[in-house]
C-alpha cells in the first residue's frame, strides 16, 4: 500500500477507529448537502428522534433541480418546489447554513464550497453527489455518498469507509494552445478506462497540472469518478493558498499563517510510495471529444471513431451500442458532426475562468451562434454569475446568441426544465454522456472543453477549436 502520500496523511488524521467490518470510521470535516439527496436523510433522523451532531460542519445549497430561467415561487415544477421547501425547512430546523437562491452564494455545491472557502486542504469532505471528488483540487479528500450515509454523517459526523490504493498521475510537459484541463482528464479516462480507477484514489501532479489554476484542477478532480476512482486530489501549493486567501470561510490573521504551515505539511512527501504510477504527456495532447455513451469513449479531435471489428472482443458490443445510439459510423471523424444544442455549464466547467475563456473566444471570432443551434450558459454559482456580469461576459454571450441563465446544474443532468428534446445532439462542457443523461432517452451528448463548445456553437458542428482560433 501507499505510504506518506497526502491521502495517507489525511486518512490517518481522520481515522476514529477500526470497525469490526474491517472498514475505518472516519470523521468528516465538511458535509455539503443539496435539495435532492437530503430530504430522505432528514426524514430518517426524525423517525429516530436524532439531532444533527455538528450543524456548523454542514452547509446546504440548491442546485440539482432548481430552475435556471424562471425562479418565481412557487416553481412551475411541483417536485422542485417540494424539494426546495423541504431543504428550507430542514436547514432551519437543524440550524444549518443554507446558501439559498438570491443570497448571492447559491450555486452548484462543488462550485460553492471552494468559492466560499469552505473547501480547504487536509479535509475529509462528503456530499450526496458523485462529483464530490472535485474538492480534492485543494488537497482534500472528497467522497460522494448515498442517502443513508448522509443520515449517518448528519447524526454522527462520521462515515465508514474502506481505504483505497493510490495511483499517481504524472502529467508532463505543457499544454498546447486550445488544450485545457478538460482534455487532460478526458484523455486519461480514455486511456485507463471508466473502470480503471476502481480501488484507487488518484493523485494528480507533474508540470502540466501544477501550471493549472484552481479552476482547471477542479475540472480534473471532478471527473476522477468517471474513471472509476473513489477520489482525486492535487497537493496544495502557492496556487491553492492564493485562491483561498480572503474567502469568507478561510482562516484569517495568525490562524491563516498556522493553517498554511499545516497545509504544506500534508503534501505527499518526496519519498512517498504509490501503488501505481501513470504518466501522460501533456504536450502531446490535442482537443478531445467523446464519441460514445460513457466518458471513456473519447478521442482526439483529429482521430477517428473506432471500428468495433478492430477492437478487443470484450469491447465490441459496447462500441456497437454507442455508434448506434450516436448515429456514427466506424472510422468516421467527429469533425463536422452537426449539433443542435451547445451547453456551457456544470460542476466541471462553469467557473469564472471557463466563462472568460469562452467569452474571449467569442469576441475574437465575432460570430453568432449558428442558425438552428440552441445555446445556453449556466454559471456555476450566483457569485460566478455576478462576477461575469461585472466583467461584461453576459453581454458577449447574449450578443452571440447564447441564453444567459441563473446558477444550477441545469442540462448537465436534466432534472429541471433544461433538457434535450428527442434526438438532439448537444456539445456539452459537462461530465457525463450516458444515454438519457441530459433529459431525453434519445438525446446525444458530446463532451468537450468550454472553448470547444463555443467553436461547435458558431460552426453548428463539432469543430477543432484550434482551426477557429487560427481563423480569428
Amino acid at each position: 500500500m501507499s505510504t506518506n502520500t497526502l491521502y495517507d496523511k489525511v486518512w490517518d488524521r481522520h481515522a476514529v477507529q477500526q470497525l469490526p467490518t474491517g472498514q475505518t470510521q472516519l470523521f468528516v470535516g465538511l458535509h455539503l448537502i443539496h435539495e435532492v439527496t437530503s430530504p430522505q436523510a432528514f426524514g430518517m433522523l426524525e423517525e429516530r428522534d436524532l439531532e444533527v451532531a455538528f450543524p456548523d460542519r454542514t452547509f446546504a445549497t440548491a442546485d440539482h433541480i432548481i430552475p435556471t430561467a424562471d425562479r418565481s415561487r412557487p416553481f412551475a415544477d411541483g417536485q422542485a418546489e417540494t424539494m426546495l421547501g423541504a431543504l428550507e425547512t430542514n436547514t432551519e430546523a437543524y440550524d444549518i447554513t443554507f446558501f439559498d437562491p438570491g443570497s448571492g452564494a447559491q450555486g452548484i455545491v462543488h462550485v460553492v464550497g471552494p468559492e466560499q472557502g469552505l473547501t480547504q486542504p487536509g479535509m475529509t469532505i462528503v456530499c450526496g453527489d458523485s462529483h464530490t471528488s472535485t474538492h480534492g483540487a485543494f488537497g482534500s479528500i472528497g467522497f460522494g455518498i448515498g442517502t443513508s450515509q448522509i443520515r449517518d454523517v448528519l447524526a454522527t459526523q462520521c462515515i465508514a469507509m474502506n481505504k483505497q490504493k493510490v495511483r499517481r498521475i504524472e502529467v508532463t510537459g505543457s499544454l498546447p494552445e486550445g488544450v485545457y484541463a478538460k482534455d487532460i482528464i478526458l484523455a486519461l479516462i480514455a486511456e485507463l478506462g471508466v473502470e480503471g480507477g476502481i480501488g484507487y484514489v488518484y493523485e494528480y501532479g507533474g508540470p502540466a497540472v501544477e501550471a493549472l489554476g484552481m479552476d482547471g484542477r477542479m475540472s480534473i478532480c471532478n471527473m476522477s469518478i468517471e474513471g472509476g476512482a473513489r477520489a482525486g486530489y492535487v497537493n496544495p501549493d502557492a496556487t491553492t493558498f492564493a485562491y483561498l486567501k480572503g474567502r469568507p470561510y478561510a482562516p484569517t490573521g495568525d490562524a491563516w499563517d498556522r493553517a498554511v504551515a499545516d497545509w504544506r505539511s500534508i503534501r505527499s512527501d518526496d519519498d512517498a510510495t504509490y501503488d501505481d504510477v501513470v504518466t501522460l504527456d501533456g504536450s502531446a495532447l490535442e482537443p478531445r471529444v467523446t464519441w460514445g455513451i460513457n466518458p471513456g469513449q473519447g478521442i482526439g479531435i483529429t482521430e477517428r471513431v473506432p471500428d468495433p471489428a478492430a477492437a478487443p472482443e470484450s469491447e465490441r458490443s459496447s462500441i456497437r451500442q454507442a455508434l448506434d445510439h450516436m448515429d456514427l459510423a466506424p472510422g468516421q471523424s467527429m469533425q463536422g458532426v452537426e449539433i443542435d444544442v451547445a451547453f456551457l455549464g456544470s460542476c466541471t466547467n462553469a467557473r469564472i475562468s471557463d466563462l472568460r475563456e469562452a467569452a474571449d473566444l467569442l469576441q475574437r471570432l465575432d460570430r453568432p451562434v449558428a442558425g438552428g443551434v440552441r445555446a445556453m450558459v449556466v454559471p456555476g454559482s450566483e457569485g460566478v454569475k455576478q462576477q461575469a456580469e461585472e466583467e461584461g461576459l453576459d453581454d458577449v454571450f447574449r450578443t452571440a446568441g447564447f441564453d444567459w441563465r441563473d446558477a444550477g446544474c441545469s442540462m448537465c443532468l436534466g432534472m429541471n426544465q433544461d433538457q434535450l428534446q428527442g434526438r438532439e445532439l448537444c456539445a456539452s462542457s459537462s461530465n457525463r454522456n450516458f444515454i438519457g443523461r441530459q433529459g431525453s432517452k434519445d438525446g446525444r451528448t458530446v463532451l468537450m472543453s468550454p472553448a470547444m463548445v463555443v467553436a461547435a456553437a458558431v460552426e453548428g458542428a463539432v469543430t477543432d477549436v484550434r482551426s477557429v482560433m487560427r481563423d480569428s
